[in-house]
């Protein structure tokens, strides 16, 4: 059997929501990706800050293709400000969002709401989530367990209410969920008719509100308390809903057969709704006008009825959507493809028609706004500004419109829209947006599925006349103002009250009217990265650097990349992954006994003829400038004779020299750690057997000996931690020895007050300075004095952790004595039972991971196999929890990264002990990170942005011996490093259009302005050929004898468009366009293959080509042709100043194909022929030298083949149909002919199929429209197979919201001791001898979404299967799972549509599934005594070995040569 395992997230954005969720004071913006579920907050930094960290990051990519145009704010503003001098500068405040929490769900997310909860635990509001196909759940952020908490469940796809027995099954239908702004109710539709109304308890009923006045309304009525009952339960329900139940839609109102779309309205005393619908259904109405209707329906929820408030009818049939909107505009707003129509609480209507089309497709009355040309399809819409009128419209090719609402006192008459200028940032959205949430006055979140989803802010662009001269602004200024500032002015008057300042009005109308005639400037403020859809990806190997560039990259870089197409419309991309970091190397030499690397600034001792008092100071500041880059590196060296020593050198621009003439000692022995105290006035350096303290010139100031005075044992230091002003050492005896370093800069030991202190046998330390207040004993807003947040974390060799807030050595402020259980969460009352089993921890670090915008402190355990163990520390806010011993918890993070084995690293026997010393390694900013870095076997960064969690990620490479940050003008914020081979390098990580954390892999994103959806690699010349599409408009051939009517329509002005096809050659060394050919007009690229053909006829000669398949479709009533192209890749001469131009893509041969597009192409056999999918027919065809491609073989097909796949090299083909399922098939080259073998259900709609060998098998795994992945084999011998004609069903499992689009067969990299390799030899061997067995080389399957999830399916062996899935099902009982799904429904196979009543093919399945392997990367999440507990169960010699298996199957480990 397989395995299924997603190797990256999904990106794609489809729903948002803004809502104070964490707390009732926070502002947080809930982001759903399909499954994922991403809860962020907001974070203020200034516009100025933020450019300055950027330009500083972004200054060492000059010499990448970059286009600087995507994040110019700069040019932006210079182009629209003019001449004018801004007094101030950039004072507005970017918004950026920090990640809180994630949660993978089982289950597709297919809508948010927000409910204000009374009685939630964090005092924020609730979250209503809608599930595929018809489930709710509402979820509650819980402050004690820092995760979100499941109050309620609704299901409604039980079978009684599908209605009609000739209904079509609820997947069929568009579910969506729309809340009662009151949070009253909400409602889900679903079904073809069906409205289940899920009602909540408020806080108060609207009779108690708060303007109740007792002199005029009498005593304030007792509000009854409830009545306990006799079995002591109270009267009141305490769940914060009530039952639920389904209305059918006809009952309300016999006219709603066919709903568009409802919301619920603003303004009302009970729920109120106003829903769209016909009475046709909408295949009907071609010929018809203005079918629709438009109704508001009061709920009284108790009675469960109804009331109908109004009903507008006569409608536009392109009305798609209602958009509730607030006072003081109110009303509905209404959607359609050509116009925008208000309807407001009385039923009134204004609506404006965008383009030429309106007049024809609707009577209703609009005003004229056609000259706009707007296309609506697809459009979202969020208010600006309520008070202004003004709403925000993102189209669906990015362009941004405001909507402005003309509202004379209550009453709205008419509304306007004006497209906004990409001057004024009208253009920084690429595409379609799917979602859009208010974050802010002056920001919102537009998220997308086929782009980057951005956080968008504007300000006003204030021109003001010059006798209206307003208290707010000097006249002769024009200044950016956020509407936060106008709100600010407008607060401040409503506070001083109108009456008692009458002279205050004029100046307000004017600033309230300057606020409204200000234009409006837009910029991006943040943006969440995606790499969805992936429409097609590619094995290509890295850019070809020059020769010196080559000879640094050698052994840091990959041999191969995954490329892949990218994003949708001018958001079109190429996306480069990689597994690990790649770092670019700067400088690199044989450094063999390097064994670890500190760097550091040291401020120079102040000349004793300057130590006045003004010297001092103004010396100071000088030291301060020069302080910013590295001066000196210490190296701890062991020679080939196993002797050890230090070295002290001095940086330079990229490299370093030996410093001499210092009072450095490089005898005294091996370094330990190293680094500055005292405010950056001495170097200090711990030695094995003593700390050596040095003045900024390393003059020796003092040396502070390990010697114990009372009993003359002299214990060595095994690790030591700095945190100005302390040093901690935790030496061989297991003992600890803490220093201070005072105001003379002299070092002292501190005496330790607490006996537990001396006594307890410590095995690993670390100090750390709090800046967040985390573990301050006592919490409070003011900052803390530096120096006095020290806190030091000790772990006791039984495994508990003590936390002392230094200096107070006397009693340690907080212990948790569980931490070697690692529990999911780690408290001080955590106990564990006896005998549970324990984990090995080797090392404790907490340090701060993060980047700019946001940094936190995290707890890293590293184990004794190298594996980490992430705690995030909160706090738990309340009256009786202060202390920090109740409120400090730490949450275990999902960690699935598993350590390099050390089998299959191969290194030198002598090197174990040093390798073993080497400690995690904290970074303050490499690439603008702060870090962790682990050495080792395993070399890996951990990595956090903002909008990330903690991320695990190997370095390209061997194993690390040492590390350190390396900050010099040659090599600003890189590190510097050396291998396990004795090799030192000198490098960056890779920063500008580059990311790490968002997909726990490395990302390189290249953007390419143009919808991109095929790509394949030309091995001969290296570069890579992607097929893309532009718009234009479609005409109308002019010359035609037959359609006369065809000229009357030359005049259109709002012509349709079709899609013209272009072919881009890109060179990866500088990743730009090379070349470009467009085709035809109405020609359209459908794939793009690199195919190995022969060329010539008499020497047989082979060359990889690329071919293209084109469509050329001219409209409907004009039959479909075809094309194929076959190019080469030449080798030029360049342009001038650009070298990386010197390939361009020469023609070879075409063939016109009169009837059907070219869908698919593949290699087939082994005489370099090709497979076309034409039309209906699938041809063999070879090249000939006069340019043409001569059929050969053929074989008639069904309706539209998407996918051809061979076996390479085998004759073995699959063919897959979208509508008719897949046909197996084989091509023989004497004679040349095509048989069928065996086909699958005629009824399978198929997005990509695929062969999948697995030892002496042979599966096909196709993957259809519902997202289930299909496991096939061709077994002629079954008795129901009817000789093979049937291919055998062996199991379904379902890919849930990423359904394949793509699939490739890739070899899987194994370790030479892998379960799978040697079970597989030993029950395929001939009478048990292993040794006879040759089976095919190991291979996965690589599937890629549109969701821009990657996954892999991969073979498993029986015995692996049978334990993995018996895990998988302990597993399921052992973890939590959010919003109370169920994980083993969600990989079921779907039972409704036509894979419910067809099967695939002849069932053989046993009742076997595919492993889940999402549930297998769970497994760290449990504590040490639950997974051992689970691993005897399941049949593991231990837990060792359940990690080894996971090393196997999980991850990228299969895919080492990416």
């Amino acid at each position: 059997m397989q395995c299924y395992t997603e190797l990256t997230p999904p990106t794609a954005v489809t729903h948002s929501l803004s809502l104070a969720f964490t707390s009732a004071q926070s502002n947080n913006l809930v982001v759903a990706k399909a499954s994922l579920l991403q809860i962020f907050t907001t974070k203020a930094v200034s516009a100025e800050l933020d450019k300055a960290q950027n330009a500083q990051l972004h200054s060492s990519r000059s010499n990448e293709h970059y286009d600087t145009r995507i994040n110019d704010d700069d040019g932006l503003e210079s182009s629209f400000l003019g001449d004018s001098i801004l007094v101030k500068s950039d004072r507005s405040n970017y918004t950026k969002l920090v990640l809180v929490a994630e949660f993978s769900l089982a289950g597709t997310i297919t809508g948010l709401a927000r409910i204000k909860s009374p009685s939630s635990a964090s005092g924020g509001e609730a979250l209503l989530l809608a599930l595929r196909d018809a489930k709710l759940s509402m979820v509650e952020w819980d402050p004690e367990k820092h995760s979100i908490n499941t109050t309620s469940i609704h299901y409604y796809e039980q079978d009684d209410l599908q209605g009609s027995p000739w209904a079509a099954p609820i997947s069929n239908y568009v579910n969506f969920l729309a809340a009662d702004p009151g949070s009253r109710c909400a409602a889900l539709k679903f079904g073809a008719r069906s409205l289940a109304i899920i009602q909540f308890k408020s806080a108060e009923e609207d009779i108690d509100m708060g303007d109740w006045d007792e002199e005029l309304d009498g005593p304030r009525p007792v509000k009854e308390s409830s009545t306990t009952l006799i079995n002591g339960t109270s009267s009141n329900e305490e769940t914060p809903y009530s039952t639920s139940f389904v209305l059918r839609l006809p009952n309300l109102d016999p006219s709603l057969i066919h709903p568009v779309h409802l919301a619920f309205l603003h303004e009302y005393r009970e729920p109120t709704f106003g829903i769209l619908s016909s009475t046709t259904s909408p295949s009907s109405v071609l010929g018809r006008k203005d079918q629709l209707m438009y109704m508001v329906f009061t709920l009284d929820i108790q009675q469960k009825a109804s009331t109908t408030i109004l009903s507008v009818t006569g409608l536009p049939q392109d009305l798609f959507r209602v958009v509730a909107l607030p006072a003081p505009i109110g009303g509905a707003l209404l959607l359609g493809t050509n116009e925008l129509i208000h309807i407001d609480q009385a039923g009134k209507s204004h609506g404006v028609g965008v383009n030429p089309f309106a007049k024809q497709a609707t009577s209703f009355s609009l005003t004229d706004q056609s000259d706009l040309n707007l296309r609506l399809e697809g459009c979202e819409v969020d208010i600006l500004s309520a008070e202004n009128g003004e709403l925000l419209m993102v189209l669906n090719d990015g362009r941004l419109v405001l909507i402005t609402f003309r509202i004379d006192g209550r009453i709205v008459s008419g509304l306007s829209l004006r497209v906004i200028s990409p001057e004024a940032g009208g253009a920084i959205i690429p595409s379609s947006v799917t979602t859009l949430s208010r974050l802010s006055k002056s920001c919102l979140f537009a998220g997308s599925e086929c782009a980057d989803s951005l956080v968008i802010g504007w300000t006003r662009k204030q021109v003001q006349a010059g006798r209206k001269k307003s208290r707010l602004q000097d006249a002769s200024l024009d200044f950016d103002i956020d509407d936060e500032d106008m709100e600010d002015i407008d607060d401040d008057d409503d506070l001083y009250g109108e009456e008692t300042a009458p002279t205050k009005q004029p100046s307000l109308a004017v600033a309230s009217q300057s606020g409204k005639m200000g234009e409006l400037v837009f910029r991006v403020h943040d943006r969440l990265v995606s790499i969805a859809p992936i429409t097609d990806f590619t094995l290509g190997r890295n850019a070809s650097f020059d020769e010196e560039e080559e000879k640094n990259q050698a052994g840091v870089t990959s041999d191969l990349s995954l490329v892949c197409a990218v994003g949708r419309g001018n958001a079109g991309s190429v996306a480069i992954l990689n597994r690990e970091i790649q770092p670019r190397v700067i400088g690199r030499f044989g450094f063999p006994e390097a064994r670890g690397f500190w760097t550091m600034s040291a401020q120079k001792p102040i000349p004793k003829s300057l130590q006045g008092d003004k010297g001092a100071t103004s010396m100071g500041a000088d030291y301060e400038i020069s302080a910013q880059f590295d001066k000196f590196m210490i190296v701890s060296k062991v020679d080939l004779d196993g002797y050890e020593t230090s070295d002290v050198y001095a940086l330079t621009g990229a490299g370093f020299e030996a410093l001499t003439g210092t009072e450095f000692d490089p005898a005294a022995g091996f370094t330990i750690e190293a680094g500055t105290m005292g405010n950056h006035m001495r170097i200090i350096q711990v030695l094995k057997t003593a700390v050596h303290c040095y003045d900024g010139d390393f003059g020796l100031s003092q040396i502070l000996p390990m010697l114990d005075e009372e009993t003359g044992v002299e214990p060595r230091v095994n690790s030591a931690s700095i945190a100005d002003p302390f040093l901690l050492l935790v030496r061989d005896d297991s003992s600890i020895f803490i220093a201070k370093i005072f105001k003379n800069f002299e070092l002292e030991e501190l005496d330790k007050e607490n006996a537990a202190l001396s006594s307890t046998k410590w095995a690993a330390g670390c100090l750390y300075e709090d800046i967040s207040g985390v573990f301050a004993p006592v919490r409070t807003d003011k900052g803390t004095k530096p120096g006095d947040n020290i806190a030091m974390f000790l772990l006791s060799k039984t495994g508990a952790l003590h936390v002392y807030a230094l200096p107070n050595l006397s009693k340690p402020v907080y212990v948790a004595e569980g931490l070697c259980f690692v529990p999911p969460i780690l408290s001080a009352n955590y106990a564990a039972r006896r005998g549970t089993a324990k984990e090995s921890i080797k090392e404790i670090l907490v340090a701060d991971l993060g980047d700019t915008t946001s940094s936190y402190p995290y707890l890293i355990i590293r184990h004794d196999n190298d594996d980490v163990t992430i705690y995030e520390p909160f706090r738990i806010s309340s009256e009786t929890a202060q202390e920090l011993t109740a409120s400090l918890h730490f949450q275990k993070l999902s960690n699935p990264t598993l350590a390099r084995n050390l089998d299959e690293v191969e290194e030198d026997e002598d090197d174990e002990a040093q390798r073993r010393e080497s400690q995690m390694r904290w970074c303050e900013n490499v690439a603008g990170y702060k870090t962790v870095f682990l050495p080792g076997n395993s070399p890996s960064f951990i990595l956090r942005s903002s909008k990330t969690l903690p991320k695990v990620i190997g370095l390209q490479g061997g194993g690390v011996r040492g590390m350190s940050s390396f900050h010099t003008e040659g090599c600003e914020r890189g590190f510097i490093y050396a291998d396990s081979k004795g090799i030192a390098r000198v490098s960056q990580i890779p920063t500008g259009n580059s990311t790490y954390a968002e997909l726990g892999m490395s990302l390189k994103k290249i953007p390419l302005g143009i919808d991109t959806h095929s790509i394949s690699y030309h091995p001969p010349s290296g570069t890579f050929v992607v097929g893309c599409d532009s718009l234009e408009p479609f005409e109308l051939p002019k010359e035609d004898d037959y359609h006369k009517e065809w000229q009357l329509e030359k005049d259109l002005t709002f012509k349709p468009t079709v899609e013209r096809g272009v072919v881009k050659l890109i060179n990866p060394s500088t990743w730009t366009v090379v070349d470009t050919i467009e085709m035809e007009p109405c020609e359209t690229v459908m794939c793009v293959e690199t195919i190995n053909l022969e060329v010539s006829e008499s020497t047989n000669e082979r060359r990889h080509l690329i071919a293209v398949g084109t469509a050329i479709t001219r409209g409907e009533d004009l039959p479909i042709k075809g094309r194929v192209f076959v190019y080469d890749v030449v080798t030029v001469i360049p342009e001038p100043g650009r070298p990386e131009t010197d390939k361009r893509l020469k023609l070879v041969a075409k063939e016109d194909i009169p009837r059907g597009a070219v869908t698919a192409l593949s290699e087939i056999g082994t005489q370099g022929l090709m497979l076309v999918a034409q039309g209906q027919k699938c041809m063999v065809r070879g090249l000939k030298e006069d340019g043409t491609l001569l059929p050969v073989a053929f074989m008639d097909m069904n309706c539209y083949v998407t996918t051809v796949r061979e076996l390479k090299g085998t004759g073995l083909c699959l063919m897959a149909d979208a509508v008719k399922g897949v046909w197996f098939t084989g091509y023989t080259e004497e004679p040349y002919r095509m048989m069928l073998f065996g086909k699958s259900s005629t009824k399978l709609e198929i997005l990509t199929a695929d062969f999948l060998p697995d030892g002496n098998e042979l599966l096909i795994v196709i993957s259809d429209s519902d997202g289930g992945i299909h496991v096939l084999q061709f077994d002629p011998e079954h008795p129901k197979s009817l000789q093979g004609h049937r291919l055998l069903h062996r199991t379904t499992f379902s890919a849930g919201a990423h359904p394949p689009t793509r699939t490739a067969l890739l070899p899987r990299t194994l370790p030479a001791n892998s379960d799978y390799l040697s079970q597989n030899a030993a029950s395929n061997g001939v009478n048990g001898d292993a040794a006879s067995y040759s089976p095919a080389p190991p291979s996965t399957l690589l599937f890629s979404s549109p969701t821009g999830a990657l996954a892999t399916l991969s073979p498993l062996s029986e015995p692996q299967y049978r334990r993995l899935s018996f895990l998988t099902g302990q597993l399921l009982s052992s973890l939590p799972h959010y919003a109370a799904l169920n994980p083993k429904d969600y990989r079921a196979p779907v039972s409704t549509g036509a894979v419910g009543r067809f099967p695939p093919g002849v069932d053989a399945g046993m009742g076997r599934s595919i492993v889940d392997g999402a549930l297998l990367a769970r497994w760290n999440e449990l504590g040490a005594g639950r997974r051992a507990e689970i691993a005897g169960r399941v049949g593991f010699a231990g837990v060792e070995e359940v990690r080894d298996v996971l090393r196997e199957v999980l991850g990228t480990n299969g895919l080492a040569y990416l």
